[in-house]
């Protein structure tokens, strides 16, 4: 199944009705979410993500996961591009819910705990997932995390990588292409071989935030809960420590107690040494 052939399309007998057109998903005016070259509308039952910074991979990515494991992702309809346009389009299933983010302010403790105990079984089947051959996207492709983003592609930087030294000297070139302290790139040039090292390629969300997480549902009791899993266009294989360290800088201010239970997810998978390098790096990379 992968990789896909494009364009991809569901089979008819599962799609709630036909996949709007080109034109159709253009002139919706449910505007959903809008940012540089991407763009994200309702149309009916389906959301559609689309625009010229687009990568189609984000899609892949989701039929992975759902084909691979039982993880909940939303259903993939259709990956196609309109050349005319230049454009790439995502439709996938729209899904009633809210993020966790609006949601964890009245989120009792209890769940809370069921809600991390779901999260840890996840990340726990994500990971388990055997890479294609190194630090990589699917079908050994390079890495989208914006970690590695410079505008176009370079091998040197954004994969795919064989080995964890490789994926270190990666980032160092991201360092010194954001123009980085020199000085500061030989320290780290130096350091990094001592602490990222021995962490295998495992398969990563790498956008774990709140925002990201839909509460489908609460069941009967406290302790059922539906959870699915939104935007996997940075997923693929990184080290080990990447998903638990990208988890704790995306809690930014820390108001309130989510970064405490992101600990409570990731047990016993915790990275606090990684996290503390790869937070002042990313610090950095983003200032």
């Amino acid at each position: 199944m992968f990789p896909l052939r494009f364009p991809y399309f569901a089979d008819l007998e599962t799609l709630p009705r036909p996949i709007p057109t080109s034109d159709e998903i253009e002139c919706s005016e449910e505007v959903l979410y809008q940012a540089g070259g991407s763009k994200v509308v309702g149309i009916g039952p389906y959301v559609v993500k689309f625009g010229r910074q687009v990568d189609l991979l984000e899609g892949e990515n989701m039929l992975f996961v759902a084909h691979s494991t039982t993880v909940p992702v939303p259903l993939v309809y259709a990956l196609f591009r309109d050349p005319l346009r230049e454009k790439s389009y995502m439709v996938i299933q729209r899904i009633t819910g809210n993020t966790l983010k609006s949601e964890w302010p009245s989120v009792s403790n209890i769940q809370k705990e069921a809600i991390a105990t779901k999260l840890g079984s996840i990340l726990r089947e994500l990971r388990s997932l055997p890479s294609p051959g190194g630090y990589c996207s699917l079908s050994n492709r390079p890495l989208l995390d914006n970690v590695f983003w410079t505008g176009s592609a370079s091998e040197k930087i954004d994969g795919p990588f064989r080995t964890e030294g490789e994926f270190n000297e990666a980032m160092l070139e991201k360092y010194i292409f954001n123009n980085g302290s020199q000085n500061k790139a030989e320290f780290y040039k130096q350091t990094f071989p001592s602490i990222f090292r021995d962490h295998p390629p495992v398969f990563t969300h790498a956008d774990f935030q709140r925002k990201n997480i839909l509460l489908r549902s609460v069941g009967e009791t406290e302790h059922d809960v539906d959870l699915v899993l939104l935007d996997w266009e940075f997923s693929g294989w990184y080290p080990a420590y990447w998903e638990y360290s990208k988890a704790l800088y995306a809690c930014g201010r820390w108001d309130d107690d989510w970064g405490l239970w992101v600990n409570r997810i990731f047990e016993p998978d915790l990275y606090l040494s990684e996290w503390l390098w790869m937070w002042m790096l990313l610090l950095e990379l983003w200032s």
